[in-house]
């Protein structure tokens, strides 16, 4: 309760402050956009405009109440960066696999075993990609960890760690939150069938993760401030989100070929583990009949469940395209270009292909 008190004596003194600058600053958007956030955090705290405006205690060094601190767009506003419209930026990996990075480009890459998305002074991200189909290069995710690094008066260090197997919706230590006033939260999104989701939300960095079990497999999509990444060339090491695929990774085109997809099968079924012979073989055009169902935009991501579909064989796959062009939807960057980035087109619509893609 003493804590509330003191924070609407602090904001009406804040207000008193603003107030007196009312001629000085007319026509400065930061100092409108103040005073508008003020009576915001009236309403939000239920603080009444009349009162006093110092504390008759001893004082003391001033510091931000927790809740504010720990909310990345109130410590930006009391940064004094309240009329710059902060940046963000979007990262999505989903299907065999393909890569938006944080920069907006699209990639098509290898990446089989374990690889940073992320790595940085906030969080970890690390997705483990392993081989879906016999006879093909193909691979899709089947691990995520993301760690989130301790952040002083915010949260401890937490982990969360999604497989095949298992989505959780709870970090490792059995928590759904971590740090103070739901700074860090996980909840369940809708989903049913073969797909089920999870949103991670760092409200301290201004963070949102979405995380899919599509069928077998999953996709992860995230969405971070500019500010809390480091584009230069050359720093931050090796992060997809942020450089790429390594150039020997990326997979320049998508090639159809006339040789069917089946694979020669050898060995027992004990020998062949987890991998499996493809579900059905697609021909171009069964291929596009089945991703428009539900993409109707040719864009990268019906090209990417197309391309999915020609590789492995497996329809569970045309519904991960669609949820990573729905968690673009859901979680923005700032600019999003007018045209999508481009990939080389999959095939030319005057020829007739049967389904095989190699790699």
């Amino acid at each position: 309760m003493s804590l509330d008190v003191d924070y609407c004596i602090a904001l009406r003194a804040y207000a008193l402050c603003t107030r007196r600058q009312a001629r000085s600053c007319r026509g400065d958007l930061v100092y409108h956009s103040a005073v508008f956030r003020i009576k915001e955090l009236f309403s939000q705290h239920n603080c009444s405009s009349d009162g006093p405006t110092s504390s008759a205690k001893v004082p003391s060094t001033s510091r931000p109440v927790v809740s504010e601190l720990c909310d990345y767009e109130n410590r930006v506003l009391m940064s004094g960066s309240a009329g710059q419209q902060k940046k963000y930026a979007h990262c999505g990996l989903f299907g065999d696999p393909h890569l938006r990075t944080f920069r907006d480009e699209f990639q098509t890459c290898k990446v089989e075993g374990a690889w940073p998305l992320i790595d940085n002074r906030f969080l970890s991200v690390q997705v483990t990609n392993v081989p879906v189909v016999l006879g093909s290069s193909a691979t899709a995710t089947s691990k995520i960890t993301v760690i989130f690094k301790f952040f002083q008066g915010c949260t401890d260090q937490k982990v969360y760690q999604a497989t095949t197997d298992d989505l959780p919706l709870a970090f490792q230590d059995g928590t759904r939150s971590g740090g103070e006033s739901g700074s860090l939260t996980v909840v369940e999104r809708g989903g049913s069938g073969v797909v089920r989701q999870v949103k991670i939300q760092a409200r301290y960095i201004g963070t949102s993760i979405i995380v899919r079990r599509v069928g077998s497999y999953l996709t992860f999509a995230i969405r971070m401030p500019e500010d809390t990444l480091d584009f230069s060339e050359g720093n931050g090491g090796l992060q997809l989100c942020l450089h790429g695929c390594p150039r020997n990774e990326l997979i320049k085109e998508h090639t159809l070929g006339r040789q069917s997809l089946q694979p020669r099968l050898q060995g027992t079924n004990t020998e062949l583990g987890s991998l499996r012979p493809p579900h059905q073989v697609y021909t171009v055009e069964r291929a596009t009949a089945k991703c428009r169902e539900t993409l109707q935009v040719e864009d990268v991501y019906f090209q990417s469940c197309v391309f999915d579909l020609l590789t492995t064989g497996d329809p569970e796959f045309s519904m991960a395209a669609y949820g990573a062009l729905e968690d673009l939807k859901a979680l923005p960057p700032s600019k999003l270009r007018q045209n999508p980035p481009r990939t080389p087109r999959l095939y030319n619509r005057g020829a007739s292909h049967t389904g095989g893609c190699s790699r």
